[in-house]
């Protein structure tokens, strides 16, 4: 084998151990310890590391063994069910990422705007009823690929290929996948992104703000701002009150992790709906191997930004 193929070999593999490990490791440490405990965070954390499983489980690691053996030993009739869990753990994926970053963008404005208050994605049964429609969707998009995907008969071939009844079909079930589950999805999670960026600037702002107010000169004017504050602390029948919300600042770390998790997200799924496009309108196979590579990077890494957000990237149990 060459230097360039171990190589490949080598990533494909860190990719595949390294996402098997993040995921099951998010998956179990999102388990409530009681049924009473679950809350809509664990169940999308759970419903991301079980989506990105498939993809380490019964994608990539069946093609990383391919590789290494330099023989396709699955059988032909392995590439439909290959087909068919890469796209419906890249969709399911993809609705649960978007989910999350409204999830946090709500409790963010939650906490800061409204001090702590319900938001609508608290609702355990919304949550449930988003990610049932998000795994429909999936199915949908999915299940034609059991009849579409085959071996050309050459046992050593890298990949497994599609062939549409006609190339219309083909244009126009790439077209809706790519609106409905890439397009969509990824105008979402940029939305809630940036408000919660905007959220969190906004936020730095007022503490910059009040502690500059705090270390300024003794004038008249600080001196009545100082003492209205106190007036109005010290009223019990004073409406607006200065609260400080303890798990404020949990909620503003897990927060910047979906930031970071949404920056990791746009630039692989941006680079993967480019590669998608090109490849439907020419077949390559460094098109399809780059396309690979970047979904196995991003349910590789993303994981364990999650798990460092929430700060459950540790090996004690709660």
């Amino acid at each position: 084998m060459e230097v360039q193929a171990w190589i490949e070999l080598s990533i494909r593999a860190f990719f595949c151990l390294t996402g098997i490990t993040g995921n099951l490791w998010l998956g179990l440490r999102s388990l409530p310890k009681s049924r009473s405990q679950l809350r809509p965070n664990d169940v999308l954390f759970i419903n991301l590391a079980a989506s990105n499983l498939i993809t380490n489980c019964l994608v990539d690691l069946p093609d990383t063994l391919a590789q290494f053996v330099n023989d396709w030993f699955m059988g032909r009739n392995y590439c439909g069910v290959l087909q068919f869990s890469s796209d419906l753990s890249e969709t399911s994926s993809i609705f649960s990422t978007m989910f999350i970053s409204i999830y946090w963008h709500q409790k963010l404005v939650g906490s800061i705007r409204r001090g702590g208050a319900p938001v609508q994605m608290d609702n355990l049964r919304l949550v449930v009823v988003l990610l049932a429609g998000s795994w429909i969707v999936a199915l949908m998009f999915s299940v034609p690929h059991f009849f579409i995907a085959e071996h050309d008969g050459n046992e050593t071939l890298e990949v497994c290929e599609e062939r549409f009844p006609t190339p219309a079909e083909k244009k126009t079930f790439d077209a809706l996948y790519l609106i409905l589950v890439n397009v969509g999805p990824l105008v979402g999670i940029t939305y809630a992104s940036v408000q919660i960026v905007l959220t969190l600037l906004r936020s730095q702002k007022r503490i910059t703000d009040h502690s500059k107010g705090r270390n300024a000169p003794p004038t008249e004017e600080n001196m009545a701002k100082k003492s209205k504050a106190v007036n109005t602390v010290a009223n019990p029948q004073q409406k607006t009150q200065v609260r400080s919300n303890p798990s404020s600042s949990n909620q503003v770390r897990a927060a910047k992790s979906v930031v970071a998790v949404a920056t990791i997200f746009i630039f692989c799924w941006f680079t993967h709906l480019i590669l998608r496009i090109y490849s439907s309108f020419r077949n390559s196979v460094l098109a399809v191997k780059l396309t690979s590579f970047i979904g196995a990077s991003y349910t590789c890494f993303v994981p364990y930004v999650y798990l460092h957000g929430v700060k459950k990237l540790n090996c004690s149990w709660r």
